[in-house]
């Protein structure tokens, strides 16, 4: 037997459980799909058909005898910023890379829990864009509609499940990175508190903003795959109380106080959001408030949040670049930002890491009259492919704060946040909103996303077949 692609994650795992189909067949046709969609997508970087395939036949092996394990025999993708061991890690950058020699925090924590990792996903260059584009690998293109991106920095790992090529995937999150395709692939994408989810071989990923998170069509699966990656290192710097994220899925939040927050924070340029993505939005709020919840617009007090992040954001890419095995190979735009990175990292970098402390408590001042925060995902929908692939720096960053001005506030603060799809505008095009909480609120957010996806039901929606050569999910 072999399983379509609307199967998920949880399914996934109850099949190979159940005797149903063996973690070989899910490889194999995970890797058929894969190889069917690369010219269309090129989702990703490295597949690890060879390995993968070894790994799906010790999983039937361990499977008949009796072993479990939440994970066991699932296939699933990872970002290329993440360690797998005898895989080079790119990150999005040309040159040819040695591989590693250790599984990274994360990934060795999938294994525990019995995934098998088919590859690596595409992202822009050391995460930086919300695109996924670069001479290095192409383009990645949205199952929505290849013409458009699916956004970024995750956006390989956003395609390759609103595609169905895998079940769920990992992505990472430093100013929206997860959260950001998942709203422009009509999915789920969980950014959890900081620490939850491991960095490690880097304690501090882009100086504490960037963190790992999940993509799945649906809630359950990204929670699962949230809680079988989650736990820490040794020496990870943040290590946040444990959660069960799972568990929230079918809990029911109670009466929730929601703001909805549809001013973009303070940014030195402008950004407006799109009457088209703000009506999409202002419908979710209508469905929490008519499932009972008090929703009124109330925005948090940002303030000049923007400077703490400028310099966390450089520094981090300062140091990835010094230490690129290929610097002449970069983008002239990651060069320059690298270059304010090394004057910004004195006085200004440690400023803006006390900053930390007094936006804690002036926003969580916020949660004292509020649940949660309903905020729009992006300002607009996805971007035509390489609409932004050759523009100057100044230009990149007026683009890129346009699209998408609303997400990274909550890296720089480390709490949760949580995309969930909010319909189509134009032709077609999907676009999310967010919920975001408080510190390690990942269990009220899980509920409340679940709640809304029993009654809109977006994971019953799927990409048009003509923009993706592979099966349809009924095969």
């Amino acid at each position: 037997m072999t399983l379509d692609r609307a199967a998920g994650l949880a399914e996934s795992a109850r099949a190979l459980a159940a005797g149903e189909v063996t973690s070989r067949a899910l490889l194999e046709q995970a890797l058929e799909r894969i190889a069917a969609s690369q010219g269309s997508l090129n989702a990703f970087r490295v597949v690890r058909a060879e390995a993968a395939l070894a790994e799906a036949d010790a999983a039937d092996r361990q499977l008949a005898a009796g072993a479990r394990g939440p994970l066991l025999g699932v296939p699933v993708a990872v970002k290329d910023d993440m360690d797998v061991a005898g895989e080079p890690t790119a990150f999005g950058c040309q040159g040819e890379f040695p591989a590693v020699a250790e599984d990274g925090e994360a990934v060795r924590r999938l294994r525990a829990a019995g995934a098998v990792v088919v590859g690596k996903t595409n992202t822009c260059e050391f995460g930086q864009w919300p695109f996924t584009e670069g001479p290095a690998f192409g383009a990645t293109r949205n199952p929505w509609s290849t013409e458009h991106t699916p956004g970024g920095s995750s956006g390989g790992s956003a395609a390759a499940v609103a595609a169905g090529l895998v079940p769920a995937a990992l992505g990472s999150d430093g100013a929206g990175s997860v959260r950001i395709p998942a709203s422009w692939t009509h999915l789920v994408g969980i950014k959890p508190q900081r620490g939850r989810i491991s960095t490690w071989p880097r304690g501090e990923s882009f100086q504490g903003i960037t963190v790992n998170g999940t993509l799945a069509r649906t809630v359950a699966d990204a929670a699962l795959l949230l809680d079988a990656a989650s736990g820490n290192h040794d020496l990870d710097p943040h290590r946040p109380p444990a959660v069960d994220a799972s568990g929230a899925v079918g809990r029911d939040p109670g009466r929730l106080r929601i703001a909805l927050a549809l001013k973009p924070p303070f940014t030195a340029l402008p950004a407006r959001l799109q009457p088209e993505v703000r009506a999409k939005v202002v419908e979710l709020a209508e469905k929490l408030a008519a499932l009972g919840h008090t929703v009124e617009e109330a925005d948090p007090p940002y303030g000049q949040i923007g400077l703490t992040f400028i310099p966390r954001a450089t520094v981090g890419l300062a140091e990835r670049v010094g230490e690129a095995p290929f610097p002449a190979l970069l983008d002239r735009r990651t060069r320059d930002a690298a270059r304010l990175g090394r004057l910004l990292g004195g006085a200004p970098l440690r400023a803006a890491r006390r900053a930390e402390a007094v936006l804690h408590r002036r926003i969580g001042g916020f949660f004292t009259s509020y649940d949660v925060i309903l905020a729009p995902t992006t300002a607009a929908p996805p971007p035509r492919i390489g609409s932004m692939l050759k523009l100057g720096g100044l230009a990149t960053d007026r683009a890129m704060i346009a699209a998408c001005p609303f997400a990274w506030p909550w890296n720089v603060l480390g709490w949760p946040g949580v995309n969930v799809p909010a319909g189509f505008v134009g032709q077609g095009l999907p676009v999310g909103a967010q919920l975001l909480g408080p510190a390690n609120s990942e269990p009220l957010l899980v509920s409340l996303a679940a709640q809304l996806e029993a009654e809109l039901r977006w994971h019953e929606a799927w990409p048009p077949a003509r923009e993706i050569a592979t099966d349809s999910p009924a095969a």
